[in-house]
């Protein structure tokens, strides 16, 4: 995670927005009397916080390495090539 100093944040707020938006990189902003806070887009935080659900999910994580396990030994479902055209739309 890249950071910045709150002067340098606030003299170039929109396009160390922009950059922040538009690598999905969160970053770090450090003000000198006081505490640290991050900056990430609206989208990467809905995400993160999406991941953080899926992790503390006891079953969700089951059902994760439950797949992962079918997957692994070739035993999971397998579409048609009929099904494989329609759902690439070839």
């Amino acid at each position: 995670m890249d950071t910045i100093s709150v002067n340098k944040f606030r003299d170039n707020l929109k396009s160390v927005v922009e950059q922040v938006i538009s690598r999905h990189e969160p970053l770090k902003v450090t003000r000198r009397a006081g505490e640290a806070f991050v900056v990430m887009s609206a989208d990467d935080w809905e995400r993160e916080q999406e991941t953080l659900y899926v992790l503390q999910s006891k079953s969700l994580m089951q059902q994760i390495a439950s797949s992962l396990e079918t997957h692994t030994h070739g035993k999971g479902y397998r579409p048609t090539d009929e099904q494989m055209n329609e759902i690439t739309g070839i």
